[in-house]
């Protein structure tokens, strides 16, 4: 089935106002200086335009766009807050950007059964908090979560730190609401665990990106608060010797482990030398670190976390060790992770990769990896990081000293095309954590199963046979 694409938006100054009035003059921005933080994005890879940024406050007034955009084959581009990597969330051609952040208010928090319903615009770091506040925990976890939305979370169905104990957005997410191109709006906030009546409709528009509807509310999955977090910093000599010490860590604390960070030297050294208040809790440099934490209900993290870096030094896995003697420490050890995106912009150019491979196959892809791109560009500088726990790397290559930036940054596909290469041949996959968009829109059919690629066309020409909702994005 062929999906219409339709032409950038030609708005008169009548349906510019037919749109104010469902919103509200104030929350219908015009003005070009306005708009410009909506159309660039945090690493500015991307920059669009826009005639209309529209501001609705609830369901009800993100129906009504859509209705009317649907009437008028208007293209729109929902966003949250602007966080994304792969250009989902930019108005490439003039499209009406629908901003979701009005929406934030938290409509239920069931401690009886565990769920938290939220309205789309609001802030991860707010929902953490909110879920503390009743003595529980929402799990999700990311560099952004200062200013990424729920509902961007949901649409490019978000990893995170934490995805090796509790998994990705899309397994925290019980039910969702959502508008479909058409106005209409589909009611699965369900705080049901046990649902088995037809379709999984939700998993429909988690990690869809906006192209299929946009999703304005969720119910989402909390978890009891730990008693005993324990954070450990860890020097060894390879990504071969930190994925010995994930099986230890594996088998000694089971469900208890929630993040295994792989951290480069160099990537270390980035965060350092270019981060704010950011140190090496270690005193001797090591080829490798990682950055591990345990999480329990009782009092035991400690003895386990002491246990398994016991066995690690025993056996010649572990090199030196650091465990957080409190808060403030551990917060200094994520700080130093945290960093470590941001800290690779003074170092100039930054071809990034966001890939996963079967756990047991990221020191060989690794090792592969450096050596095929340095071979292709003499000079750049690897700079992987990321969840060992579950596979996903970022895969950064910096530009080499001294270079052309311009011109490094002009080799991105060929990089993209070594990289992906290795990827796909041991199993792997080309976005684990940060969606398509239009960063990796031209290589999915390449690397996606074939049958898969023509259903997923055949959902997005069902759902928005009009092509209004997110056009030119994944597909």
């Amino acid at each position: 089935m062929n999906i219409i694409q339709p032409a950038a938006p030609q708005l008169s100054p009548e349906l510019i106002e037919k749109f104010r009035n469902i919103v509200g003059g104030k929350y219908a921005v015009t003005d070009a200086a306005d708009i410009a933080p909506y159309t660039t994005e945090e690493r500015d890879l991307f920059h669009g335009h826009s005639p209309l940024v529209l501001r609705p406050g609830s369901t009800a007034e993100v129906a009504a766009i859509c209705k009317l955009a649907s009437e008028h084959r208007i293209a729109l581009v929902p966003q949250g807050g602007n966080t994304g990597l792969v250009g989902g969330q930019t108005p490439h051609n003039g499209e009406v950007v629908v901003s979701l952040r009005r929406m934030d208010r938290i409509r239920e928090v069931d401690t009886a059964s565990n769920t938290m319903t939220c309205e789309a615009g609001v802030i991860l770091q707010v929902a953490q908090q909110r879920a503390a506040e009743v003595d529980r925990l929402f799990p999700l976890s990311l560099g952004a979560e200062g200013s990424c939305t729920i509902g961007g979370n949901l649409s490019t169905n978000a990893g995170g730190t934490a995805a090796l104990a509790y998994g990705v957005a899309r397994e925290m997410a019980l039910g969702v609401e959502v508008v479909l191109a058409d106005g209409r709006m589909l009611n699965a906030l369900s705080k049901l665990k046990k649902d088995n009546t037809g379709y999984d409709l939700r998993n429909l528009f988690i990690g869809a990106e906006g192209t299929l509807g946009i999703i304005t509310a969720a119910t989402l999955k909390l978890f009891p608060k730990p008693r005993a977090v324990e954070t450990a910093y860890v020097g060894l000599k390879s990504p071969a010797q930190a994925l010995k010490l994930l099986s230890i860590s594996q088998n000694e604390a089971a469900s208890s482990l929630t993040s295994f960070e792989l951290l480069a030297d160099i990537a270390v050294d980035f965060s350092v030398r270019h981060g704010i208040d950011v140190r090496n809790p270690l005193p001797a440099g090591h080829p490798w670190y990682v950055l591990m934490e345990l999480s329990s209900s009782r009092d035991d993290a400690r003895a386990a976390l002491e246990a398994i870096l016991a066995k690690g030094l025993e056996d010649g896995i572990v090199d030196d060790a650091v465990i957080a003697a409190n808060l403030t420490q551990r917060q200094a050890f994520w700080k130093l992770r945290d960093e470590m995106s941001a800290a690779q912009k003074p170092e100039g150019g930054s071809i990034k990769h966001d890939i996963s491979v079967p756990v047991a196959a990221v020191p060989d892809f690794i090792a592969e990896a450096n050596a095929a791109v340095v071979k292709l560009i003499p000079g750049s500088r690897p700079v992987p990081f990321g969840h060992l726990g579950d596979g996903n790397i970022h895969y950064n290559v910096s530009q080499p000293v001294g270079g052309d930036t311009a011109e490094f940054m002009a080799r991105w596909h060929e990089v993209n095309e070594v990289v992906f290469a290795i990827v796909l041949r041991m199993g792997g996959s080309i976005s684990a954590e940060h969606g398509i968009g239009v960063l990796k829109r031209d290589e999915l059919p390449d690397v996606k199963d074939k049958v898969a690629i023509e259903l997923m066309r055949n959902i997005k020409a069902m759902l928005d046979p009009l092509g209004i909702m997110n056009p030119g994005k994944v597909l």
